[in-house]
């Protein structure tokens, strides 16, 4: 059977988009003799719709563009995601997260996703019922199975109280068609392949896997579908974080993956694409960084020109009185290396109006981290007024050790439309950086081999505030994303006050967090949509 991947990068609500794109690519692989078409999960309302899906007219009109896309279809069959009003349910807003079986310009079948996950970024049973449809479909003498994401994700575990796949393996199927929306993080793909391979192990048939491509508010898909014969070889895996439109046949030999595994390119590739698709689908043109002469900004940089083009993005210098030289030739020679538009303007006047303005309030008082703010925040009004001015999207730089601790300041260095690496521990921004510049300098040597600093004092260093970064991130890692307690960190061999002040740090911090602009997912917990802790709590362990 040859099966045609229509690996597509869509936009959520844009149902016309996506009607077009998904008529194209059918067009495209029925000229390559395909037996049937395959689409991503949700592909018509894009992934994920969140709240549209409670907008009066949105299941109706994504039921249009369901029937408009099926009467483009001929002999050749097309499996397609869309969200499938719950008619059973008359007082009800919940749906069906669906699959339809398009042929001969009709919707033949349409199966419904029978496993709805609730963790991490996942709401699904906020918004959809449990499908309860029959899993499959005979086709030119082949019975086709058909499951939708999470249902092939309960093989080995117990998130869900049943396995749809136990069911479908009783029905002995020739073939198991996934369709996915599966947002990625370094390392995904392994998990997904071992996945697939204990789901080929239970049916005892070819499994094929689509998955999404492309960038969607925080969330990133990298493709990578995949075609596994019934022995759990991978007869094909399709791009990472790029469109695939291809035909691929069950008799193929098992092709050797070329794909990379090196976790700074992925992280690389993956910002990329989430940069792109975010200022593009928000109907942005240009990027806009403060360039501060340090390694974060640096990085964030060099990821705005590799997405939107050298000519689409910005560079400002913002120093003050306390900005050290070499700060400002890196910026300076950063800019250059990019070939990117730059302007350096001084924010020395706005500080010391503000500090003018301020004195009689402030009179007899020691100045402290309020004075360090003031320069931030001038910043952060210059950076914006610029934003407004060039209708360019500010790119905030912060990483993720310093949003955990707080390490940022609200209204300040915080202020943009877009936190690149949020998600990206600091120890994990140097390694980047220094991939950056595998193939020649990029980045200046100075900004990556200087102690970090955010210059607001003189002389200030990180290190003045917070434990080296290796050991910062070993922590925050256990506790953020482990969920580990106190206790277990420390047994993990780290002093005891260190852990207790940084655990502090991040719970009185969920404040500025929430403010935060949306944080581009690298990691299997990141900052956002996914961890939803209380601002207000007394808890700590």
């Amino acid at each position: 059977m040859r099966i045609g991947i229509a690996q597509l990068n869509g936009t959520v609500g844009d149902l016309e988009g996506n009607l077009t794109m998904s008529i194209d690519a059918y067009e495209q692989l029925c000229g390559q003799n395909v037996d049937i078409v395959v689409y991503p999960e949700l592909f018509l309302s894009g992934y994920p719709p969140r709240d549209l899906l409670l907008k009066e007219a949105f299941l109706k009109d994504t039921l249009d563009a369901l029937e408009k896309f099926a009467k483009q279809t001929g002999a050749n069959p097309a499996l397609i995601g869309f969200p499938e009003a719950n008619l059973q349910l008359k007082n009800s807003t919940q749906c069906f997260n669906s699959a339809a079986w398009c042929q001969n310009g009709k919707v033949m079948q349409i199966f419904q996703k029978k496993l709805l996950p609730t963790y991490d970024v996942f709401d699904e049973a906020r918004y959809f019922s449990a499908g309860e449809s029959p899993f499959s479909i005979v086709h030119k003498g082949k019975h086709v199975a058909v499951t939708i994401c999470e249902d092939i994700w309960n093989v080995d575990s117990d998130l869900h109280a049943n396995n749809p796949l136990s069911l479908i393996a009783s029905e002995k199927p020739d073939l198991l068609i996934n369709l996915s929306a599966s947002p990625w993080h370094l390392g995904k793909q392994e998990l997904r392949l071992n996945i697939l391979k204990k789901a080929v192990k239970l049916v005892n048939c070819p499994i094929c896997y689509v998955n999404s491509v492309g960038g969607n508010d925080e969330l990133i898909f990298d493709g990578k579908s995949v075609l596994m014969d019934s022995n759990g070889q991978v007869l094909h895996q399709a791009k990472s974080f790029e469109e695939s439109i291809e035909v691929h046949d069950l008799n193929d030999k098992p092709k050797h993956n070329f794909l990379s595994n090196i976790a700074e390119e992925s992280l690389q590739k993956g910002l990329t694409l989430g940069i792109r698709d975010y200022v593009q689908k928000t109907g942005f043109k240009k990027g806009l960084v403060g360039l501060s002469g340090g390694i974060d900004s640096a990085v964030t940089a060099v990821l705005a020109v590799e997405a939107l083009g050298k000519n689409n993005v910005i560079g400002i210098s913002l120093p003050s009185s306390i900005s050290s030289s070499h700060s400002k030739n890196d910026a300076q020679h950063l800019a250059k290396n990019l070939g990117i538009e730059f302007h350096t303007i001084s924010i020395q006047s706005l500080v010391d109006s503000a500090t003018t303005e301020l004195s009689p309030l402030f009179e007899g008082l020691a100045e402290d981290i309020t004075e360090e703010n003031l320069q931030a925040r001038s910043r952060g009004i210059l950076l914006m007024a610029i934003s407004n001015k060039l209708g360019a999207l500010l790119l905030t730089t912060g990483n993720k050790s310093e949003l955990a601790v707080g390490y940022c300041t609200l209204y300040g260095d915080m202020c943009g439309g877009l936190a690149v690496i949020a998600d990206v521990p600091k120890s994990q921004v140097f390694d980047l950086a220094k991939h950056m510049n595998r193939k020649g300098e990029i980045i200046p040597i100075n900004t990556i081999e200087k102690p970090p600093s955010a210059e607001l004092r003189p002389e200030q260093k990180d290190s003045d505030s917070l434990p080296p970064y290796d050991q910062l991130d070993g922590i925050l890692h256990a506790y953020v994303e482990e969920k580990k307690s106190i206790a277990s960190i420390i047994d993990l061999g780290h002093e005891p006050n260190t852990v207790e002040r940084i655990i502090r740090l991040v719970d009185i911090n969920e404040y500025k967090r929430n403010q935060a602009a949306p944080c581009l997912k690298t990691t299997p917990l990141a900052f956002g949509v996914g961890r939803r802790m209380p601002i207000v709590q007394k808890y700590q362990n």
